[in-house]
């Protein structure tokens, strides 16, 4: 599992499917590469101080680090939004919620590389 770091990956992945919990927000977005998964951290500066963000952003990437690998589709990028929550919510609460956000990602995202079609009507 590789880290995301440049803002074009942070922006595409923001325009893709996405799952609110009470102390983060999933984002994804699939990639038409043969990468290994790739996950990203961000928290805003409306969560808190310095010494505050960067507790929500480690406490972000251990549970990414606990998740096995297997609950991540391959070939997508991943992004998590901390927010202020994620400071006093339970980590066991929190792992549950991320194993969760993303088996719904699952179901709203297609299996295939392509979209769904959508039916117009005139």
């Amino acid at each position: 599992m590789d880290r995301l770091k440049q803002r074009a990956d942070f922006v595409a992945a923001s325009a893709g499917p996405r799952v609110a919990s009470p102390a983060f927000v999933v984002q994804t977005r699939s990639r038409n590469d043969n990468g290994p998964v790739r996950v990203g951290f961000t928290v805003t500066k409306k969560v808190g101080t310095a010494t505050e963000r960067n507790r929500v952003r480690r406490r972000l990437r251990e549970l990414v680090k606990r998740l096995d690998v297997i609950s991540m589709r391959p070939h997508h990028d991943y992004v998590l939004v901390g927010r202020r929550a994620a400071l006093d919510r339970g980590f066991e609460t929190m792992f549950n919620d991320l194993r969760s956000a993303l088996s719904r990602l699952e179901q709203q995202t297609p299996k295939s590389g392509n979209p769904p079609k959508s039916e117009k009507t005139i």
